[in-house]
């Protein structure tokens, strides 16, 4: 049975790709943070777990890059290629995550409903372990982005 899967699959796929080279980029850019660093290397991790345990649906549906591809890699080279500097660009920074996180979010989320359609057990269970993980990451952006709002808004420097 041919279906649409093969381009979320592949969308899915470069997305988390994306994410973790992203998250690696900001925390060794702004390692003067050490939570940041660490976090940003754990949830990294996270996103290339998601990337391996994708490989065999991979293989079962295929990947295609029908142009839906180019949206992550776009917001990675656009948003997350480099870091900014100091408080305002660590919460820039923060933000473009968030962006592309969500995107992974959403992509995850028809994943899952693509599961339920098929009836694929092993694919339903990868994006809702998937989401779990995506939602920690956000919400960590969310809680880093008030901690550090503080101090990139009100205090000049």
């Amino acid at each position: 049975m041919k279906t649409h899967l093969s381009t979320y699959v592949a969308l899915v796929h470069h997305s988390e790709k994306a994410l973790a080279e992203s998250l690696r980029i900001v925390g060794e850019g702004h390692a003067e943070h050490p939570d940041v660093l660490f976090t940003c290397q754990a949830l990294a991790a996270m996103s290339l777990e998601h990337v391996e345990r994708l490989k065999p649906m991979a293989q079962r549906y295929g990947e295609d890059s029908g142009g839906s591809v180019t949206e992550p890699e776009r917001l990675h080279a656009a948003g997350l290629a480099e870091v900014r500097t100091g408080p305002v660009g660590l919460l820039r920074d923060l933000q473009d995550l968030h962006m592309l996180a969500t995107l992974t979010q959403t992509t995850w989320t028809v994943i899952g409903q693509g599961a339920q359609g098929l009836r694929d057990d092993d694919l339903l269970a990868l994006s809702k372990d998937a989401l779990t993980g995506t939602a920690r990451q956000l919400a960590w952006f969310v809680t880093r982005m008030k901690a550090a709002a503080p101090q990139a808004l009100v205090i000049a420097r």
